[in-house]
């Protein structure tokens, strides 16, 4: 008996002969995702009126190869990162930086800073590394959504240089953050100590011409900024305020007033803005190269050019309002600039500056002989709205371009029913037909009146909705970035490589 007992304890102690690592390489390869359908991750960030600040990771496929089957590529895994009260009122406006100058992926961040009514300015560093694909939900949660902890996202801290409601803030480099309020002033600060360089004083607006219903207290006036922008070259800005039909350019070297453009009468018509209307400008925003920007009222938005003329102005049909505008970033040349507007009625319309249509008072006005009206941007494509399911009001959205192979872009909107949806859009799709292209140029035709109309309440659907999820949050702001940094090894390894790891340490020190 004691003999077999030894014998069981020697076969116990041999060494267990290893797979060749060929085949555990092969095993890994097997079960981690093919080449041809990568992984990509994005943060989005959401701020809601009952004060949360909702930050959430989307892990999607990218379909890179015909082999690769539609429902791979299209799985969407959401997950929460962080969920509290990030403010004492409403969460109005967020900004991201771009990521950290380091070479290392895995110690670059990205700041996060958040504006509320409350008068205070939040800020957060964010990592830009992906969650393991092999990770667990750190914290369990009763919901079907699960929640994954990373130290590295923490607080900041907080900024109150600002008197009144913050309303919008914008980060044109790591070095500097932009931040506008209703105390008609512009700050610039320095990220590097949190240093106010300098602040910019808006005037405030003469109380004539007051509107209907306007909520300002007895013995003042509607005041302060609505949005602004920053040029690329971070040299000149342009900003417009509450009460006033115009906006003003600003030298951002200087902090001085550059010039004043004011808003036609008859082009305030043009864009829905009537008698009892306010005319004041909501959103402003650069093309990405710098050439032209487009100042969004609350029904229309007029096109500039850097000669400062109205180059385009439009109104959308059927008539709704305008939530957010963008610029859509890496496109061909070919396809020259597209501006994406976010409306009342649930859609994203995507409309070209390059091409545009002849309004019918501008064949009036060439029949005539009198000065051409403006003609109105050229209407590509569509997404969401009735067609899709989709009718409450967008009232933010992110553009992601997914790669230069994938040739495709990742369209985030964030709406006040508290859904977040990802929808997956080409290139390909924002493509005029050479038929339907309408030189701005070109001596008006007899059909130019239907084929305005007809572009203006009809356009070709596109975008295809891959992923939605529900914040439980009536939606105000949104933002997201792709995080491509390294994932963060998972805590869960063996305890060999734990051991082994300890041990190349010891050694090095």
């Amino acid at each position: 008996m004691a003999k077999r007992k030894r014998d069981s304890q020697l076969e116990d102690a041999a060494p267990k002969p290893q797979k060749p690592a060929a085949a555990q390489t092969a095993h890994t390869t097997a079960s981690s995702p093919s080449n041809s359908a990568s992984t990509v991750s994005l943060q989005i960030i959401t701020g809601s009126y009952e004060r949360v600040l909702h930050g959430l990771t989307a892990t999607l496929g990218v379909q890179l190869d015909a082999e690769v089957s539609q429902k791979d590529s299209d799985s969407v895994k959401f997950a929460d990162t962080f969920l509290f009260n990030a403010h004492a009122s409403a969460v109005r406006c967020l900004a991201l930086s771009p990521p950290s100058d380091s070479s290392d992926p895995k110690s670059q961040k990205v700041i996060l800073a958040s504006g509320s009514t409350d008068e205070r300015i939040n800020l957060y560093q964010l990592s830009t590394a992906p969650p393991p694909a092999n990770s667990q939900p750190s914290v369990p949660t009763l919901t079907g959504t699960p929640i994954t902890h990373n130290p590295k996202n923490r607080e900041m801290g907080s900024l109150i240089h600002h008197s009144s409601n913050i309303s919008a803030l914008h980060f044109p480099s790591r070095a500097k953050l932009f931040s506008g309020a209703d105390d008609n002033t512009i700050a610039i600060t320095r990220t590097r100590d949190w240093t106010v360089l300098s602040s910019i004083k808006a005037p405030i607006p003469k109380s004539q011409g007051r509107p209907s219903g306007d909520t300002a207290a007895p013995g003042e006036v509607p005041s302060g900024i609505n949005d602004f922008a920053v040029h690329p070259s971070q040299k000149l800005m342009i900003s417009v305020s509450k009460g006033e039909k115009c906006m003003r350019l600003w030298n951002v070297m200087t902090g001085k007033k550059a010039s004043v453009l004011n808003f036609d009468r008859e082009m305030l018509q043009n864009v829905g803005e009537g008698k009892w209307s306010t005319g004041e400008g909501r959103k402003v925003k650069w093309s990405t190269d710098g050439e032209e920007w487009v100042v969004a009222f609350e029904r229309g938005f007029v096109v500039y050019g850097l000669d400062s003329r109205p180059k385009s102005q439009t109104l959308p049909r059927p008539m709704t309002k305008i939530h957010q505008v963008h610029f859509v970033p890496g496109l061909n040349e070919d396809l020259g600039e597209v501006l994406a507007v976010s409306t009342e009625d649930g859609r994203i319309l995507f409309y070209s500056t390059k091409e545009t249509v002849t309004p019918e008072a501008a064949s009036k006005a060439v029949k005539t002989g009198t000065e051409a009206a403006v003609p109105s941007c050229k209407l590509i494509a569509q997404l969401g709205g009735k067609v899709a399911g989709l009718t409450g009001r967008i009232k933010d959205f992110e553009i992601l371009p997914v790669s230069e192979e994938a040739d495709q872009f990742y369209i985030i909107t964030g709406s006040s029913d508290g859904a977040v949806r990802i929808w997956r859009l080409s290139q390909g799709e924002l493509t005029l037909p050479a038929d339907d292209a309408v030189d701005g140029t070109s001596k008006p035709k007899d059909s130019d009146k239907a084929a305005s109309v007809s572009n203006t309440l009809s356009a070709k659907q596109v975008g295809e909705l891959i992923g939605a999820h529900e914040t439980g949050n009536r939606i105000t702001c949104l933002k997201a970035f792709i995080m491509n940094g390294t994932p963060d090894e998972d805590d869960d390894a063996p305890m060999g490589q734990d051991e082994a790891s300890s041990s190349d340490d010891s050694d090095s020190e």
